[in-house]
């Protein structure tokens, strides 16, 4: 049982497969096999027939047509079942496979995204997962059908004749070798082939989501020139890939053909020496006939296989990936947030965090201000366990959040980002997202509270207009009302607010304030800021430079002190006195 378990992960983790989708596939190998043995019968049947013929036994041509009959309804019968095997339940995999790919992904830490970018992503959920859907559906369970019926079959024919069954069988050990010892070049090229494809897919992307920048500044010209050379690397590590495999491949295919030139040359020397009989002679020949046909197309997927391991790779990458996980129990007695002595840092070599400790009170509102790099952004999503932290520790109400299934913490947080997300949908289901079972009357409530109603009911289909990709119908404050509804929607006991108003006009940043002044009310906030005036309400100041708290408390003793927040504030205010 243990035996057979190991073999189930290990053709897991090799397609990338769930355990029924590892099952299901031993089961698609098998019927392949069986067809590929079931479609030797027609052979058995003709030897029958021609030794009648040579026997001059009376031929019984009913019966005959009932062997016919029953061979055609066997084929048949056959070919239900590994239709059924090799492709409607591998379609069902692929779906289990695209469902655990997102609830994985749904769980990995934001460190995990860091390290890939979207394109590459994109390329693995969408390409490899497709690739890899081919793969175990046509491929593998072909390849392996075809070597487990071919042993069969060849060692039955050792049974008859040894001399001609190594005669017929020689070449397939050969052929397959040819292929298999070719693995590393082609793993090489396939390698390639996808790096190249992911780079293009990700130039290409950028350049979409750049279009403006690139047009006003007439760089069009420079982009295509950076463009055109990766699309021609692409063709080229294409034909190198194809022909990496097609040249082992042809050449495994020419060595099999020679079977049946030695079958006929040594079945012709035995009979010409009184070793063999005819019978026997013609039937090798209709055998070696049949043989050859699964193993001739099982090398093209030979080599198609091998190079499917880089899909299966990426694939597994993620889903073997850890995650983040914890217990669905809350324990926080209150909402306090306090760091206490924590370190960050992306990867070994840059540190972000260093020893940063303070408390944000509940009911208060506590700004991070400090240049730009100095670690305010990462103090909010670490707050909310987007990363995990390699020392200290991060307490909500006394509860370690590193502790806590963070989609369970997540439910104790509304966050206002600078960069708001949305989709092409409608007012209502763009703000729903904020509490999904919300009725169409609370909704409409949260979003009065943002003032989205201001420029809602004038678009022509009001709250069910389609505001278009990522709203591109709406201006920026339009937008980040629409996030800030959310957070009322949601009505979390603390809200982060990162940049909430940085890139808004004045009469903008008057509607999202007066908004987020209703927002925040008896919660624990943090807000995060450039503008000094923004954060000058605060009830609390904490000042970050270079990934450590410079200095921290009210704005007026940070004033009177004279420190660092002070000389900020003597530089935004010369900044608003500057003219042309």
């Amino acid at each position: 049982m243990e035996y057979k378990m190991s073999i189930i992960n290990t053709i897991r983790h090799k397609y990338a497969a769930s355990e029924q989708g590892a099952k299901d596939l031993v089961k698609s190998c098998v019927a392949c096999a069986a067809m590929d043995i079931v479609l030797m019968l027609p052979v058995v049947l003709m030897y029958c027939l021609v030794k009648d013929l040579m026997e001059e036994t009376p031929l019984n041509v009913w019966g005959y047509v009932w062997k016919v009959g029953a061979c055609l309804l066997a084929i048949t019968a056959m070919e239900y079942v590994k239709y059924n095997f090799q492709f409607t339940t591998v379609y069902m995999e692929s779906g289990r496979r695209r469902i655990s790919l997102a609830e994985k992904l749904r769980r990995l830490p934001l460190s995990f995204f860091g390290k890939k970018d979207l394109a590459d992503l994109t390329s693995t959920i969408m390409a490899d997962a497709a690739t890899i859907e081919t793969g175990t559906s046509h491929w593998v369970p072909e390849l392996i059908g075809s070597m487990i019926s071919t042993t069969l079959i060849g060692v039955s024919l050792f049974f008859f004749e040894w001399r001609m069954a190594f005669a017929a069988v020689w070449v397939i050990p050969v052929a397959m070798s040819i292929v298999l010892f070719s693995a590393k070049i082609q793993n090489r090229y396939n390698r390639r082939n996808v790096q190249a494809t992911v780079d293009l897919a990700d130039h290409i992307q950028e350049g979409l989501e750049a279009f403006q920048d690139i047009r006003a500044n007439d760089a069009e010209e420079k982009y295509l020139k950076d463009l055109w050379p990766k699309i021609d690397l692409v063709e080229k590590r294409a034909v190198q890939a194809e022909l990496g495999v097609a040249y082992f491949v042809v050449s495994g295919q020419m060595v099999l053909k020679l079977g049946i030139a030695t079958v006929a040359l040594t079945g012709a020397y035995l009979l010409t020496h009184g070793s063999l009989d005819v019978l026997t002679f013609f039937m090798f020949l209709l055998v070696a006939s049949r043989l050859y046909d699964p193993m001739s197309n099982s090398l093209i997927t030979l080599g198609a296989t091998v190079s499917l391991g880089i899909q299966c790779e990426r694939m597994d990458e993620i889903l073997c990936h850890e995650e983040q996980r914890g217990v669905e129990a809350l324990s926080n007695k209150g909402y306090d947030i306090e760091f206490k002595d924590v370190s960050f840092a992306y990867d070994s070599s840059e540190t972000v965090l260093d020893g940063v400790t303070f408390t944000a009170w509940q009911g208060e509102v506590t700004a991070l201000i400090g240049p730009s790099g100095s670690g305010k952004t990462i103090i909010s999503r670490l707050a909310s366990r987007f990363w995990d932290i390699p020392s200290g520790s991060i307490t909500v109400g006394g509860m370690d959040i590193s502790k806590i299934d963070p989609e369970t913490l997540m439910g104790l947080y509304s966050i206002v980002f600078q960069d708001v997300i949305l989709f092409n949908n409608t007012v209502l289901e763009n703000i729903r997202i904020g509490r999904k079972d919300a009725t169409d009357e609370e909704v409409i409530a949260a979003a009065r509270l943002a003032h989205v109603d201001v420029f809602a009911e004038k678009l022509p289909d009001g709250w069910d207009s389609l505001i278009g990709e990522n709203g591109s119908e709406l201006s920026g404050g339009e937008r980040q009302r629409i996030s800030i509804a959310r957070a009322f929607l949601k009505d979390a006991p603390i809200i982060l607010l990162d940049e909430a108003t940085a890139s808004l006009d004045v009469e903008n940043e008057t509607f999202v304030q007066e908004s987020l002044s209703r927002l925040v009310k008896d919660k624990t906030v943090i807000i995060i800021a450039h503008r000094m005036r923004t954060v000058a309400g605060a009830d609390k100041i904490v000042v970050l430079k270079e990934g450590k708290v410079e200095e921290s408390g009210s704005p007026a003793s940070l004033t009177a002190s004279g420190g660092f927040y002070k000389r900020m504030q003597d530089i935004q205010r010369n900044a608003l006195e500057w003219n042309i």
